[in-house]
C-alpha cells in the first residue's frame, strides 16, 4: 500500500512559522492533503517535545514503532472539521530541522540538516546532550549550533544508532550543503569521515530528481522530497511515496529510504522546480531575474545595481553536473525512481477563477472539491475528469489536466521569490470561467 510520507516540517515553535501549526491542525491538514505520514518538526524544542508527550500515543496500539498518532480523545472532535471523503489514518514520526553555522577551511558553513529520531527518549538524550554543550535549544524551534555537520552526526550516531540525518533542501542558496553561499561542493567536505552514515538527500522545492540525476556523485544516494512547511496549509506540497508494510514503523521506513529499492521506494511527488523561490539567479530588490547564461555573461552583477545576484539552483546545478542537461533522454541512476510534478490546489483554482490564493472565492471552491471529490493529492494526480465533475467547472478540469501532463506556463522564481504559475488564458477565463464565478456567486 501506497504511503504518501511529508518528512520535513516545522512547528509553531520555529521562528515565522503560522501559529496554528499544531498537531491538531497538522493532522486535520495531512487527512486534507491526503498524508499518511507526518513529520513532527521541532524534535528537540523542550516545550514542543512536552506537548508531543501529552498529546501523542504510540502508532497502532505500539505496533508500528517509532511513529506516533494523536491519543484517539483529540482525533474524534478534530475530525468533526475533516470532510469525510477526506479522513484518513495519521501517524507522526519525530524529526526536526537543525541549523549549522560553522567555520571550517577559512569559510563560513551555513547548512540545514534535517534529523528523524526512533522515539521521544531519544529526543530528550540528544537535547540533553547539546544542553550540557550549551546550545539553546529554547529559543527556536530550529536550533543554530556553531557545531559543524559531521561532529553533529557523530553525537547523533552515539546518541542512538536507529537515528539518521538528510540534508536538507541540498541546493538552496544561504543554507544547504551545496548552496552557492553557504555549502560545500562535495558531501564528504561537509561531513568527512562519517559520510557513509548519509543515504539520502532533500532535493528541495526548486529541484527536481531530474535536475539531480546530473551529478553522478549523487548516484547511490536517495532523493527524497518533502514540504519544509511553514503553516498547515503548505504541507504536502511536496511528498516521499513508500511502501512500509502494515503497519508502517520508523525501522521500515529507514529501511526503505536507506536501500530505495522500487517496491518500498515507491518515487516522489514535487513542485515544478521554476516554481520553487530559488530557481533561477537574480536580484529581488532590483527585480532582476537571471537564467545562467545571462548571469555569466553579467559576470554575475546586477545590471541595475553592480552588486552581485543570488546564483540560484538551476545554476549551482549545473556548475556541479558532469552530465548533459537532456530533458528527453535523462540519464536515470540505478536510484531513479517515478516523480509527478504538481501545482498546489488553491493555485490551480486561483488561476481558474483569476482571484488570488487567500480569496474567499478560491477557498470556498477548494473546500467544495475536497468535500465532493476527496484530498487534495488525490484531485491533482488522480481524479477522473467524471469525479471532478461533482464540483468543478469544465475549464478547473481542463487545467487540472494540462497541470498533469506538464502543459503550463511559469514565470520563474528567484532570490526568495516564489515563481508564478499559468494554466489558462485570459480568454479561456473570460468565456468559460464566467459560468463557475456565477455559481460561486449566486
Amino acid at each position: 500500500m501506497e504511503l504518501l510520507c511529508d518528512l520535513h516540517v516545522h512547528s509553531r515553535f520555529s521562528r515565522a512559522v503560522s501559529a496554528d501549526m499544531d498537531l491538531g491542525h497538522m493532522y486535520q491538514w495531512a487527512q486534507r492533503k491526503g498524508i499518511d505520514v507526518v513529520a513532527t518538526g521541532d524534535v528537540l524544542h523542550p516545550a514542543w517535545r512536552a506537548e508531543m508527550r501529552q498529546q501523542l500515543v504510540p502508532a497502532d496500539e505500539g505496533h508500528g514503532e517509532g511513529l506516533y498518532e494523536l491519543r484517539p480523545e483529540l482525533r474524534e472532535p478534530l475530525d468533526e472539521a475533516v470532510p469525510r471523503s477526506c479522513r484518513r489514518r495519521v501517524r507522526f514520526i519525530l524529526a526536526g530541522e537543525i541549523s549549522h553555522i560553522f567555520k571550517k577551511d577559512g569559510a563560513v558553513r551555513k547548512v540545514h540538516n534535517l534529523i528523524v529520531l526512533p522515539s521521544l527518549d531519544c529526543g530528550d538524550q540528544v537535547a540533553e546532550r547539546l544542553l550540557r554543550l550549551g546550545y539553546n535549544l529554547h529559543s527556536d524551534g530550529r536550533p543554530i549550533l556553531g557545531m559543524p555537520c559531521r561532529d553533529f552526526l557523530e553525537l547523533l550516531l552515539s546518541t542512538d544508532s536507529r537515528a539518521y540525518l538528510v540534508p536538507a533542501h541540498i541546493w538552496t542558496p544561504h543554507f544547504s550543503v551545496f548552496g552557492s553561499l553557504s555549502g560545500f561542493d562535495r558531501l564528504s567536505d561537509c561531513f568527512g569521515d562519517l559520510t557513509r552514515h548519509i543515504f539520502a538527500l532533500e532535493t528541495g522545492l526548486s529541484s527536481d530528481p531530474a535536475m539531480n540525476w546530473r551529478l553522478s556523485v549523487l548516484d547511490e544516494l536517495t532523493l527524497i522530497s518533502s514540504s519544509d512547511a511553514h503553516s498547515p496549509q503548505k504541507l504536502g506540497r511536496e511528498l516521499t511515496r513508500l511502501c512500509l508494510g502494515d503497519p508502517p514503523t520508523f525501522a521500515a521506513l529507514r529501511r526503505a529510504l536507506e536501500r530505495c529499492l522500487p517496491e518500498e521506494f515507491l518515487g516522489t511527488v514535487e513542485f515544478f522546480p521554476e516554481e520553487g523561490k530559488y530557481h533561477l539567479d537574480g536580484h529581488r530588490d532590483c527585480g532582476v531575474r537571471l537564467e545562467p547564461i545571462e548571469r555569466a555573461r553579467l559576470s554575475g552583477l546586477c545590471p541595475v545595481c553592480g552588486k552581485p545576484v543570488t546564483v540560484g539552483v538551476l545554476s549551482r546545478i549545473e556548475a556541479l553536473a558532469d552530465r548533459p542537461f537532456s530533458p528527453e533522454a535523462a540519464f536515470r541512476p540505478p536510484r531513479a525512481r517515478p516523480f509527478d510534478s504538481l501545482v498546489p490546489l488553491t493555485e490551480v483554482v486561483a488561476d481558474v477563477l483569476g482571484r488570488t490564493v487567500a480569496s474567499d472565492a478560491v477557498q470556498r471552491l477548494y473546500f467544495r472539491l475536497l468535500d465532493q471529490v476527496g484530498p487534495e493529492l488525490h484531485i491533482l494526480r488522480s481524479a477522473t475528469p467524471d469525479e471532478l465533475r461533482r464540483a468543478a467547472d469544465p475549464l478547473l478540469i481542463e487545467a487540472l489536466l494540462r497541470m498533469r501532463r506538464g502543459e503550463l506556463r511559469i514565470v520563474a522564481g528567484f532570490d526568495g521569490e516564489y515563481g508564478r504559475v499559468g494554466l489558462v488564458t485570459e480568454s479561456e477565463r473570460d468565456h468559460k470561467g464566467a459560468s463557475l464565478q456565477m455559481g460561486l456567486f449566486g
